[in-house]
């Protein structure tokens, strides 16, 4: 290709969110030309483009679905597609530019070319996966390893790439990624020196169509990593031990079988054992609930396997605090404890938070309710809780769902999270309830941004309302 050719050449970047904005700056430190593409408007995104604009990176905002046709004046110019993880890695536009022989990447892919020379550990699941990545970075960091976190949570990897050529290259000791399906599956050249495996349960199905694709996409990160560590607690991941690559399995509990034996388990007096290893007692970990267990066991499976002594990692773990919105806890006021749980975007994440709180409990649910059964959410509600405040897009399927389970608690519906929160303290003082939580089992973008901006608004309102009578 001729010099002239090659500068002619273009980079187009699919989405003006966290991931999008990180992957056209990286790509335009390398001096190639770059567009993003983004399919809505609004005064934020205006923000956005005027600053990357006047940093020389066009862009273009469609404020329409995105079409084969947005790509007619670049055709034959395209370098490469760069797709954010919000964008369908199927989505029928992409499905006509690979017709035509286009590269196409994630945007996790073409920081992973970047990086590839750094050991990682890239932990994937359905639940589980952030805290598990915030931990594991909390322990290496404390025992002096330098690591930077990012993927699904912390930065983009795209910005630590970024970050990595301005420093020239001054290595990081480990990268600890967490990856959701839709990274995963836009980046098949990532291959992780660890993989963690959390757990797995129906997720993502309006997107990935079915839950053996949704599993295939999971496992074949699994299947690129060097050291496999998996939660034998998870039923799903148990039954599928025999197709899966072998790994070291981590479990709660001690099994009779020396074949299903974890190599990391706890014992019945709370001791962590690595093998027959006494290691160090369960209560150094300060995070409630069976599934943080859990996840403590498989952030000491890999640390492990990074060199560190189980002294070291006891002591960091100790000083260990929640994720924010992931069973974030806000406080007591007259006897009333709450909770933000805004992370909890599926019906099974929303089922640990509910087993894993004082209860009586008043929950707040709704949002975009996801494909997968609600049976077990709405047997854990009953169990758990005295009342439920929905809000959002799925209220009202949300309410005729509990009233045909024949739930004896309360059921009120209000259209915004404000009206919801006042109206679930309201009732928690009524009911004499122990907790008020957020576990929304639904995603956010009815009404948020994200799950995190839903969260951050729940954490106001609960400083604003938590004193009323």
């Amino acid at each position: 290709m001729s010099k002239q050719t090659q500068s002619n050449q273009i980079h187009i970047v699919l989405g003006l969110g966290k991931s999008g904005i990180s992957a056209a700056k990286l790509l335009k430190s390398e001096g190639k030309k770059v567009l993003v593409l983004e399919n809505n408007s609004n005064q934020k995104l205006i923000s956005i483009s005027k600053k990357l604009e006047s940093e020389g990176i066009n862009v273009i905002l469609l404020d329409e679905p995105l079409h084969i046709n947005n790509f007619a004046p670049w055709i034959g110019r395209i370098d490469t597609i760069v797709v954010s993880p919000g964008v369908d890695w199927e989505h029928d536009a992409l499905k006509e530019l690979r017709k035509k022989n286009i590269n196409i990447q994630g945007e996790v892919e073409i920081a992973w070319e970047r990086l590839n020379h750094i050991p990682s550990i890239g932990i994937t699941g359905t639940n589980g996966k952030t805290t598990v990545t915030n931990m594991l970075n909390h322990v290496l960091k404390l025992n002096d390893l330098n690591t930077d976190m990012g993927g699904n949570t912390g930065k983009a990897l795209s910005k630590i790439a970024l970050e990595s050529i301005n420093n020239n290259h001054q290595d990081l000791h480990w990268l600890v990624l967490e990856l959701s399906s839709y990274q995963i599956e836009g980046s098949p050249k990532v291959e992780p020196t660890i993989g963690i495996w959390t757990t797995f349960t129906p997720d993502h199905l309006e997107r990935h169509g079915d839950i053996e694709t949704y599993f295939k996409i999971k496992r074949s990160l699994l299947e690129k990593s060097s050291i496999r560590i998996y939660n034998s607690d998870d039923k799903y991941l148990s039954s599928k031990r025999k197709e899966l690559p072998q790994g070291i399995w981590v479990g709660i509990e001690e099994r009779s079988s020396y074949y299903h034996h974890p190599r990391f388990w706890i014992d019945r007096k709370g001791y962590v054992h690595e093998e027959q290893k006494q290691l160090f007692h369960k209560s150094i970990l300060k995070l409630p609930g069976k599934h943080n267990l859990q996840n403590l066991l498989l952030v000491t499976a890999a640390a492990r396997e990074t060199g560190l002594d189980h002294s070291s990692i006891a002591t960091t773990i100790n000083s260990f605090n929640a994720v924010p919105h992931r069973l974030q806890y806000l406080g007591i006021t007259n006897n009333l404890s709450f909770y933000n749980d805004s992370k909890a975007t599926n019906f099974d994440s929303s089922i640990t938070g509910l087993k894993s709180i004082p209860s009586p409990i008043i929950l707040l649910a709704g949002g975009i309710q996801k494909k997968g059964d609600h049976l077990a959410w709405l047997k854990q509600i009953e169990q758990s809780t005295n009342g439920v405040v929905l809000f959002g897009l799925s209220a009202k399927n949300l309410q005729k769902a509990l009233i045909d389970s024949h739930y004896k608690g309360e059921v009120i519906v209000k259209h915004n999270l404000e009206q919801a929160t006042i109206a679930s303290i309201n009732l928690a003082r009524n009911t004499a309830s122990k907790s008020i939580l957020l576990s929304p089992a639904c995603a956010s973008f009815d009404q948020y941004q994200n799950y995190e901006e839903r969260g951050d608004h729940f954490k106001e309102l609960v400083k604003k309302y938590r004193d009323i009578k």
